[in-house]
C-alpha cells in the first residue's frame, strides 16, 4: 500500500460502451419461453422500449451510485446514439473521458429479456472495434486507485494479433501501480472473436490483470471451447450454469491464477459466484489496496446468490456489471472477502428489480444495512 499517494479517482472504468434498446415485456405474464417469442410470423405485444447505456458504463455508473469517485473512458460515434450516450453521461458529470469519432457508429444492443429467462443480445459493436490504447488517458488513470476494463471480446483491435493491443494497454496501466481489473463477454461463435484463440490471448494478458471477473460461460468458452460445446449441446437450449461441475470450475480457477491473476470471481447467475485468490499481500504492497491479507490470502469458496422475488424481477440486463461494481467497491473499501462477495451478490440481485441496469440499485449505506439483517 502507498499511504502518501493522493488519488483524484477511486476507479477509472473503460472499454466497450454503447446503447441498449430493451423491449419491456409485461411482468404479469410471468416467464415467457424464448421459442414462444421467436416464432415466425408471431406478434408479441410489449409495454414500451427502454433506452439505456450499455457495456462497461453500467459498472462505472453503479460504482458511482455506491459512492465511489469514478471516471469513464470510451469511444462513441458522431451520431444520434452517440449523442444519447454523451447526454446521459453529461447529466452524471462523467462525459469528459468519452471520445467521439466519425470513423464508425456508436455500438448498440437489442436486448431480449423476458421475465424468467436469460437475456439474448443482438449486438452491433460499432466504433468499439477501432478502440485502442491511444483512446486511454493514462494521466487520468495514474490519478486513480483502480482501472477496470470491460468486454475486449467485442473490441476487434484489442483481441486480434494474439491480444497484443490489450496486453499493451494493461501493461501501461500496471506501470502506474494501479490495480487492474478485467471483465469479459461471451463471443458470438460465428464471429471473428468467436474464432480467436482465447487461451493464448489470456495467457498473454492475464499476467497484467490483478482482478478477473468473467462468467462461467465466458471462461469455459475461452479455456475449454470443446467442452463448452458439449455442455451447451447437452443443455439443449437451456441454462448451462447447472451443467458445469464445481470440480471443473476449480480446475479453471487453478489455470487462471497460474497465469498471474490475484483475485478471481467467476459469476454463475443463480448459483452465485466462485471466489478464488492468490497472494494478496503482494497486491497490497504493489497498489493502494489495503485488504486484510489473513482473510483474503489463498481463498477458494462459493458465495451464494441473494434470493430474488420473482414478482419483482424486470430483467437481468446488467446484473453482472452491477455485481462487479459491488465487488470492486467493497475491495476498495478494504472489506473482508466474504462481505465483498455479498456486496457483489446483493448488487446483482437488486439490478433485477429495475427496468435498466441502475434503476433497482440501492446506495451503499442501504446495502450495508441489508447485509447486517
Amino acid at each position: 500500500m502507498h499511504p502518501d499517494r493522493k488519488f483524484q479517482y477511486d476507479a477509472v472504468v473503460s472499454g466497450y460502451i454503447g446503447v441498449d434498446l430493451t423491449p419491456l415485456f409485461p411482468s404479469a405474464r410471468g416467464a415467457v419461453p424464448l421459442p414462444d417469442i421467436f416464432r415466425p410470423g408471431k406478434l408479441v405485444e410489449v409495454e414500451g422500449l427502454n433506452l439505456s447505456l450499455g457495456g462497461v458504463a453500467n459498472t462505472g455508473l453503479a460504482m458511482r451510485k455506491f459512492g465511489r469517485r469514478v471516471a469513464l473512458m470510451g469511444l462513441v460515434g458522431n451520431d444520434i446514439l452517440g449523442d444519447f450516450v454523451a447526454g446521459q453521461l453529461q447529466a452524471q458529470g462523467m462525459a469528459s473521458g468519452i471520445r467521439r469519432t466519425n470513423k464508425a457508429g456508436t455500438a448498440y444492443g437489442i436486448v431480449i429479456a423476458p421475465p424468467g429467462t436469460d437475456r439474448i443480445f443482438l449486438e452491433g459493436p460499432g466504433c468499439n472495434g477501432i478502440f485502442t490504447s491511444t483512446d486511454i488517458n493514462y494521466d487520468t488513470v495514474g490519478k486513480s486507485r483502480l482501472f477496470h476494463f470491460g468486454y475486449p471480446t467485442l473490441m476487434k483491435s484489442l483481441f486480434v494479433n494474439g491480444g497484443a493491443e490489450l496486453r499493451n494497454l494493461l501493461a501501461g496501466v500496471r506501470k502506474l501501480k494501479v490495480i487492474t481489473s478485467l471483465d469479459m463477454s461471451l463471443p458470438d461463435p460465428g464471429s471473428l472473436a468467436g474464432q480467436a484463440d482465447w487461451r493464448s490471448i489470456l495467457a498473454a494478458v492475464l499476467p497484467f490483470v490483478d482482478v478477473f471477473v468473467p462468467s462461467i460461460e465466458e471462461i469455459l468458452f475461452m479455456l475449454e471451447p470443446k467442452r463448452y460445446g458439449r455442455i451447451l449441446s447437452e443443455a439443449n437450449g437451456g441454462d448451462i450454469m447447472n451443467a458445469v461441475s464445481p470440480d471443473l470450475i476449480l480446475r479453471l480457477g487453478n489455470r487462471i491464477l497460474a497465469m498471474g491473476v490475484k483475485v478471481l470471481m467467476i459469476k454463475a447467475g443463480h448459483r452465485g459466484a466462485y471466489l478464488r485468490t492468490g497472494d494478496i499481500g503482494k497486491l497490497n504492497a504493489a497498489t493502494s489496496l489495503n485488504l486484510p491479507s489473513e482473510n483474503w490470502n489463498g481463498r477458494d469458496f462459493w458465495i451464494p446468490a441473494f434470493p430474488a422475488d420473482p414478482r419483482r424481477v424486470r430483467n437481468a440486463c446488467g446484473a453482472g456489471d452491477c455485481a462487479v461494481a459491488g465487488f470492486l467497491a467493497a475491495m476498495l473499501e478494504g472489506a473482508d472477502i466474504e462481505k465483498t462477495g455479498r456486496y457483489a451478490m446483493l448488487a446483482g440481485r437488486d439490478n433485477l428489480y429495475g427496468i435498466d441496469s441502475l434503476d433497482g440499485l440501492s446506495d451503499w449505506k442501504h446495502m450495508t444495512k441489508m447485509l447486517l439483517i
